[in-house]
């Protein structure tokens, strides 16, 4: 997400916020795992019908910080039990970590049963993990009812407590956790804080931007030792993809907006990025959880014949930004890419699949937008939540597939030459709640029809319009969205100002994104309330209000 002075605004206030609690019995009790060997939680991911991903670290001796390089060759045992006193332990294991892997653990479990819950838990020196849980998901050929899904994105610690996590994990109804990127920001104390002030509500660390491999590993540790997010890993298996800031912000293959010659060769720092967050996180890149094997982020995950999940990278191999988007014609040149030739073939491929419901998984926005009518004043303001708006008011965003119109054309065209139904693109990154079609003609929408509908949640601490303002909510934003929504018919909901956290929820009949939003950022115990739901139905391409969220198991 573009920003145009993160860099230069610092903090004008202390930092906020007393030392993290201890200790922690239950998965969801919203407590830190107990200083010790597994001080950074469990984890579980990518899960597939007969495997789910596991994830620990562990730290053997006190020199064995992260990022530190330091610390002993560890033996860890890792098992997988169909109850939580591991009395039918079903598959097991044992592996060995060291610095060279920053003594993190992580395995590909097999041996599961389609669709079932189980709970698994990491050993090491006479010493035991707390317990996680984790689902599989259905056969590839059965017919679930439904898939539920929290969702998220833009989590940055140090503009607030992880209350989205925290109501999240407090849930006994999902099925696994869409991380739609940003899941840590790079930058140092001082930097992009909390409010117009920029305050650090927590100070990251290291206390300077990531640049270096222990950098990364440090910080991904940070954010591993909130007790929210501990609580919400060690509850549901994620399904996570990277946006910018696992990076750096602004990335593109060959570079960033945050990325200065002084900090070294690029393509190293985002070798590092990558590296950690392939040590940190329960995902499988290139298909597997080994390590060293690929950098391939994209991949497929099928919940029997309901739906198919395609999580994007588009960053990776993305040409850079256009320089203006109102006179640079690169964002309509055939020649640029934000997926990559292969990552763009690869998503017509599963949008063609046999499941009913093909969602993706999708960093950045994909609707189409444009900003006539917003109020000269506020275009600033916009600009820093969303990174939509330059100066003049043009209409793209060059983050976005706004700057990548033959990218955008190339997906829509096919899903209308196919007769593809159904499709449903899951996006982070703006900081702000959106509901849309996506037409085939925005110029004459809602004349024309719609390929699939696009559901945008909101930033778990992140700052929003009210935020970068100071203006109360629902106030300043008001104007801004109706002029928005005025320009953008296909634009069918739209909210600049809440935090929070979306829940989906897909059946043969309907796919549905619940809106939640959140108290105070700064408050730790700040209480979630639903704000709106909105829907498709099967076969239509559209979105449309509804009443109530879901409810029940």
């Amino acid at each position: 997400m573009t920003t145009l002075h993160r860099r230069t605004v610092l903090a004008s206030g202390a930092a906020a916020g007393a030392g993290l609690a201890a200790a922690a019995q239950s998965p969801a009790a919203g407590q830190l795992s107990p200083p010790g060997i597994f001080r950074h939680g469990v984890a579980s991911g990518d899960p597939l019908a007969r495997q789910v991903v596991l994830w620990t670290r562990v730290t053997p001796s006190p020199d064995a910080t992260p990022g530190s390089g330091l610390g002993p060759a560890t033996k860890v045992r890792w098992e997988v039990a169909r109850d939580a006193s591991f009395r039918k332990v079903v598959s097991a294991g044992t592996v060995t970590t060291t610095a060279a892997r920053d003594h993190t653990v992580k395995v590909d479990a097999g041996g599961l049963e389609p669709e079932t819950w189980y709970h698994y838990r990491f050993v090491s020196g006479g010493v035991t993990s707390p317990v996680g849980r984790t689902r599989t998901a259905p056969d590839e050929a059965s017919t679930p009812d439904h898939l539920r899904l929290g969702v998220v994105s833009c989590a940055n610690l140090q503009a607030g407590w992880f209350s989205a996590y925290r109501h999240l994990a407090a849930r006994d109804d999902l099925h696994a956790i869409l991380h739609l990127g940003d899941y840590l920001y790079e930058y140092g104390p001082g930097e992009y804080g909390y409010g117009r002030a920029n305050v650090d509500v927590r100070p990251h660390d290291p206390a300077t931007e990531m640049v270096q491999l222990a950098d990364y590993r440090r910080r991904h540790a940070q954010y591993k030792q909130d007790p929210d997010l501990q609580a919400l890993h060690a509850r549901y298996p994620f399904i996570v993809t990277w946006d910018d800031h696992e990076v750096t912000n602004d990335a593109w293959r060959g570079g960033a907006e945050n990325h200065q010659p002084e900090e070294g060769d690029y393509t190293l720092r985002r070798d590092r990025s990558h590296r950690a967050y392939d040590e940190w996180m329960p995902v499988r890149m290139d298909g597997t959880a080994t390590l060293d094997d690929g950098t391939r982020l994209f991949r497929r995950l099928t919940f029997g014949r309901l739906a198919e999940i395609s999580m994007l990278d588009l960053r990776t191999y993305r040409d850079q930004q256009a320089a203006t988007p109102l006179l640079d014609p690169a964002v309509d040149d055939p020649e640029r890419t934000i997926a990559g030739r292969a990552q763009l073939d690869w998503l017509k491929a599963s949008l063609t699949a046999p499941a009913q419901w093909k969602l993706v998984g999708n960093p950045v926005m994909i609707a189409p937008v444009t900003f006539a009518q917003v109020p000269q004043a506020l275009i600033g303001p916009v600009d820093d939540v969303t990174g939509i708006l330059p100066r003049d008011g043009a209409p793209y965003n060059v983050d976005q597939w706004d700057g990548y119109t033959d990218d955008r054309r190339e997906v829509l065209t096919h899903i209308r030459d196919r007769g593809v139904r159904d499709v449903v693109f899951l996006t982070g990154d703006i900081h702000s709640a959106w509901a849309c079609d996506l037409p085939y003609d925005a110029a004459t929408y809602p004349l024309g029809d719609s390929a699939g509908v696009e559901f945008v949640c909101t930033s778990v601490t992140s700052n929003n319009l009210d935020d970068i303002t100071g203006a109360p909510p629902r106030t300043a934003s008001l104007t801004v969205e109706a002029a928005i929504q005025t320009s953008n018919r296909h634009v069918r909901y739209l909210n600049f100002d809440d935090h929070g956290y979306s829940v989906f929820d897909v059946t043969p009949a309907r796919a549905q994104m619940d809106y939640y939003v959140i108290g105070d950022r700064a408050d730790r115990n700040a209480p979630a309330a639903w704000a709106t739901s909105w829907a498709t139905r099967s076969g239509t391409s559209k979105v449309m209000p509804v009443d109530r969220p879901v409810t029940g198991a």
